[in-house]
C-alpha cells in the first residue's frame, strides 16, 4: 500500500512561484514513476509532469519552461517547482505514483 501526502499549495499572484511536495510511504518508491496532475473546476484531470525511475521527465506543453519535476528517493518525495505562475494554472494538484495511487490533492490558486 502506498500513501501520498501533498503539500505546498496556496494563493500566489501571477508571476509568482510555488513548490509542491509529495511524500510517499511504502516500499519501492525509487522504482516507481511519479507524476503530478491537476484538475481545474469543470475540467478533466490532466497530466502536468511526470518523472520515471530513471529520471526521464515529461511535461504538458502548457507548463514547459515554467515547471520542473524532481524526486529525492532517499526522502521518498517528489517535487514540482512552479515558476511564472498564471491564473490558468489554478487547480487542485494531485500526486500520482505508478499510475495506481493518488494523493488527496493540494489547492493552487493564482490571482491576476
Amino acid at each position: 500500500q502506498v500513501q501520498l501526502v501533498e503539500s505546498g499549495g496556496g494563493l500566489v499572484q501571477a508571476g509568482g512561484s510555488l513548490r509542491l511536495s509529495c511524500a510517499a510511504s511504502g516500499t519501492m518508491f525509487s522504482a516507481r514513476g511519479m507524476a503530478w496532475y491537476r484538475q481545474a473546476p469543470g475540467k478533466q484531470r490532466e497530466l502536468v509532469a511526470g518523472i520515471t525511475s530513471g529520471l526521464i521527465t515529461t511535461y504538458a506543453d502548457s507548463v514547459k519552461g515554467r515547471f520542473t519535476i524532481s524526486r529525492d528517493n532517499a526522502k521518498r518525495t517528489v517535487y514540482l517547482q512552479m515558476n511564472s505562475l498564471k491564473p490558468e494554472d489554478t487547480a487542485v494538484y494531485y500526486c500520482n505514483s505508478g499510475n495506481s495511487y493518488w494523493g488527496q490533492g493540494t489547492q493552487v490558486t493564482v490571482s491576476s
